[in-house]
């Protein structure tokens, strides 16, 4: 019994082993996104009134990570609040200023119906809400990082020009739709508002155009 046993064990450290020494993502690419792409993006945003726009969306294996850019107008008053379930965030701030309030505890909250752009196309389902309670609140600047974790709210209470920021979406339920550089470059050719969530360009529940069905 005992020599059974330790024949187990020994299986089952080198399935262990072996198993730990495996890459997550075997064989997949690297991604490379040219800063002239991200600055089209901001400049389409500007152009058509949209806030938030996805650039690439990629299986890394266990997960999804998705890459946008936000563009978001002059804030004078508390906007809604939103929190994805299954998606979290990390904003790079590139330029402008922006107060943020983060917290987990939300008050009037609804749900997301699933026909929003940014449901479907950007950081699938969630809620938004009227307000947070005890939560953190950051001030903004370029170069500044801030994550958010999923089921997390996050707010922008005040925007004293423009604020524009990297957005980079983790995603490990995998319920954002690919796009890769093709479908970026299609979705460029288009003014994007059946694509960006957000801003008075956006149409909501429109055809996802690039995107492939999950």
């Amino acid at each position: 019994m005992k020599t059974v046993l330790r024949g187990i064990a020994a299986l089952l450290l080198t399935a262990t082993a072996t198993h730990a020494q495996e890459p997550t993502c075997k064989n997949c690419p690297g991604t490379y996104i040219a800063n002239e792409e991200m600055q089209a993006y901001v400049a389409r945003a500007i152009r058509e009134k949209l806030v938030d726009q996805q650039v690439r969306a990629v299986d890394i294996g266990r997960s999804n990570l998705d890459v946008g850019v936000v563009y978001r107008g002059q804030l004078a008053a508390p906007g809604d609040v939103a929190e994805h379930d299954f998606v979290s965030e990390l904003y790079h701030i590139i330029e402008g200023k922006a107060t943020l309030k983060v917290g987990p505890k939300m008050t009037g909250v609804e749900r997301r119906p699933s026909t929003l752009n940014t449901v479907r196309l950007l950081n699938g389902p969630g809620n938004s809400a009227k307000s947070i309670e005890d939560g953190q609140t950051f001030e903004l600047k370029a170069g500044d990082v801030v994550i958010i974790p999923a089921g997390t709210g996050h707010q922008f209470v005040k925007i004293d020009d423009h604020v524009t920021y990297l957005m980079v979406r983790i995603d490990p339920d995998k319920v954002t739709p690919h796009k890769s550089e093709a479908d970026s470059k299609e979705d460029l050719k288009s003014d994007g508002r059946t694509r960006a969530g957000g801003g008075a360009g956006a149409v909501d529940g429109g055809p996802a155009q690039g995107a492939r069905p999950r």
